[in-house]
């Protein structure tokens, strides 16, 4: 696990004034910080120092957050970076966006930053602790591999976005073991994310479409367990 002093954090926000406020205040926590003002900007810059971390507003000019984090989670980095969303909407629907598109978090505006540093600091623990020792899994025809971030169904590559895998590699980790929405959410979204009762059930539904409805089945006023046939 790399030291606070050594991870790097990408501050990417149109507005300057929360670019200077938000850095000096990451930067006395010991973190090395970058900063962006666009999303083209921000994502020539993750290729080039390939941050630990990514702090994407979504309202910018040239490319928005939502856009800008889809094209980061299919780079082919060495590793890729955690990704939170600030933003200024607080809806549902919004979370969901942004969570869809690979972040592992979802940070409302605006950002206090003490609640900040403990997100940082949160999201590093959590990522780091749920790094999986068992870097390829196969079951029931799927195989995914947590290093490379890729899933395959009898040799065919499928896409997942990033809380899709890892929704899958939950699941997977334990056939036949139900999983409840509240273990789900904990596990893969965090506790201190809050998003809609239904995003557990959204995501679901699209890995379903993926990988094939009989490969997670629902236990009806439980939660959802992975069939290992």
């Amino acid at each position: 696990m790399k030291s606070i002093i050594s991870k790097s954090i990408l501050i990417v926000d149109d507005d300057k004034d929360i670019l200077e406020f938000l850095s000096y205040n990451i930067r006395q926590e010991g973190y090395k910080v970058f900063t962006a003002l666009n999303g083209e900007e921000g994502l020539s810059l993750v290729k080039k120092i390939e941050p630990s971390m990514v702090l994407l507003d979504v309202m910018m000019p040239v490319k928005d957050g939502i856009e800008s984090c889809r094209e980061i989670r299919l780079m082919p980095l060495s590793e890729q970076p955690i990704i939170a969303i600030l933003s200024s909407r607080s809806e549902d629907y919004s979370k969901i966006a942004g969570l869809d598109a690979g972040a592992d978090d979802y940070i409302t505006k605006p950002i206090k930053p003490r609640l900040l540093l403990k997100k940082i600091e949160s999201l590093f623990r959590r990522i780091e602790h749920g790094k999986s020792s068992a870097i390829k899994v196969s079951k029931n025809g799927i195989n995914i591999d947590r290093e490379r971030y890729k899933a395959s169904k009898d040799g065919m590559d499928i896409y997942l976005p990033k809380k899709e895998f890892e929704l899958l590699e939950l699941l997977m980790s334990k056939p036949g073991k139900v999983f409840n929405r509240d273990q789900i959410m904990s596990l893969i979204w965090g506790d201190d994310t809050i998003v809609g009762e239904r995003t557990v059930d959204v995501h679901i539904r699209k890995l379903r479409e993926k990988i094939g409805d009989n490969c997670v089945r629902t236990i009806k006023g439980v939660g959802y367990t992975f069939n290992d046939l």
